[in-house]
């Protein structure tokens, strides 16, 4: 009777060239690990980030367009207060 024939491997199957310095290896592994992270999220939808950069556009102003004057006038000086009270390392 004859030898049974090798079995051929399934799935992805890693492999590495022989490092001799156990850094270099987890290097290697790393850098395998962020390729098929990539490969699996390609990015955003491109469709999905115009949409969410189109309603952060009016956001601003469609909020102030609906606030009375004095809300505006109490939210302006929360705001400066806020501005103010930072420490001086903070400010821009």
């Amino acid at each position: 009777m004859g030898s049974m024939p090798k079995r051929s491997g399934k799935g992805k199957v890693l492999r590495f060239r022989k490092v001799s310095d156990a850094n270099q290896m987890a290097r290697r592994v790393i850098e395998r690990i962020e390729q098929l992270a990539e490969e699996s999220f390609p990015g955003k939808n491109p469709a999905a980030v115009a949409l969410g950069r189109r309603g952060g556009l009016k956001g601003g102003k469609a909020r102030m367009g609906t606030l009375s004057p004095e809300e505006r006038r109490k939210l302006a000086l929360k705001a400066a207060q806020a501005r103010w009270a930072r420490p001086k390392s903070i400010k821009r």
